[in-house]
């Protein structure tokens, strides 16, 4: 039985490898953009010749991404230009501009004049997760700001992922090289004038962010501690047993504290098996592992397309669940135990204060006329 499985495991890996890869691509000077969203960078990628690639920089650097939305596109997609023809900021992610801050410094006061100019002091920080490049960080959390209309400052950390899906290895050696980095991208996001800092970590961002508030925890800084108001990890690359130990030292965790997951999470069964353990926490089957935990693990493993790796990003049903809602967790924590019409076209059934299930009507349709 598990040899047919490793050679799907090692299909499925070498076809992901196989596909077309983003990257930074700049808006022709003979076409106009609608719509950009702005994206505040901190990297510990080292840049090789004019860009930052996989290699471990000890040292941050700080960017800012002006990103071109394609308004011919449907929610979740994310799209690249291909090289048969000329980019078309209709259909395709384009970079509009590209700053590089010399120091921290003016990158703070960058920051600071973007909350001056926005009129909000919350920040949203987004980390990228397993095999995924420079460009493909950026461009997917210019998406996900978008489609889910994100009432925040966009910032991102991007750490020195191989972008490769033979990667997996060096992934979770950086990710855990990259804990530092983060911390001081919270404290130069914080130091900007941000009172309020919500992150969103996926896969092996998820391991790393978590290792960083544990670390800032440890170090009691409170002034970073006190302004972050919540985190959603989407489907994390992390050990069970790991996971709890780390929320033992974090103590109280920033609230709401949401665990978006999938048991159909192809990579996350893939990293399961090669960690030799069960499960990870982002495809539990049984959340009694962390209900004595001050969370809401959200299980959306009917929505899965593709990998299933990325539910929460890509999928049109759930981004349209998401869209404008400002309090998850009261919509979730509520004391009815199924409902349809909280979220249109949605089952939410409540099974206890940690395990939220989400599923289309017509799935809880079909199960019914079985």
């Amino acid at each position: 039985m598990t040899k047919p499985r490793s050679l799907c495991a090692v299909a499925f890996m070498l076809l992901a490898a196989c596909s077309p890869r983003g990257s930074f691509t700049p808006v022709p000077a003979d076409r106009a953009v609608s719509i950009t969203e702005s994206i505040f960078v901190g990297t510990t990628r080292t840049q090789d010749a004019e860009e930052f690639g996989f290699g471990r920089s000890e040292q941050l650097s700080f960017l800012r991404y002006d990103i071109s939305i394609p308004t011919n596109r449907d929610p979740g997609e994310l799209s690249w230009p291909p090289r048969t023809r000329a980019p078309d900021p209709s259909r395709d992610f384009l970079t509009a501009r590209e700053v590089i801050f010399t120091d921290p410094l003016t990158f703070r006061a960058a920051l600071s004049q973007e909350v001056r100019a926005t009129n909000t002091t919350s920040a949203v920080i987004y980390v990228h997760g397993f095999n995924v490049n420079m460009a493909e960080g950026v461009y997917r959390f210019a998406q996900m700001h978008y489609d889910l209309q994100v009432p925040a400052i966009a910032a991102h950390y991007s750490w020195p992922s191989r972008g490769s899906a033979l990667g997996y290895i060096h992934d979770r050696d950086s990710a855990t090289f990259a804990r530092r980095g983060l911390e001081e991208m919270l404290d130069e996001v914080a130091a900007a004038g941000v009172t309020e800092i919500v992150i969103v970590a996926h896969s092996l961002g998820a391991s790393l962010t978590m290792e960083a508030l544990r670390q800032v925890s440890l170090d009691r800084e409170d002034r970073v501690m006190r302004r972050i108001r919540g985190v959603v990890l989407v489907q994390p690359d992390i050990d069970v047993d790991v996971f709890r130990s780390q929320v033992r030292d974090i103590g109280n965790l920033p609230q709401p504290f949401v665990i978006f997951g999938s048991s159909r999470d192809q990579i996350l069964n893939l990293s399961a098996r090669i960690s030799g353990a069960p499960e990870r926490l982002g495809n539990l089957s049984d959340v009694r592992r962390i209900d004595d935990l001050e969370v809401t693990y959200v299980d959306t493993k009917n929505f899965a397309a593709g990998s299933g790796h990325m539910n929460l990003a890509t999928s049109p049903a759930l981004i349209s669940l998401f869209r404008g809602i400002e309090d998850i967790d009261e919509a979730f924590t509520a004391d009815e135990k199924g409902r349809v019409g909280l979220f249109p076209g949605i089952v939410l059934t409540v099974r206890n204060a940690t395990d939220v299930v989400l599923a289309p009507v017509v799935v809880i349709g079909e199960e019914l006329a079985e």
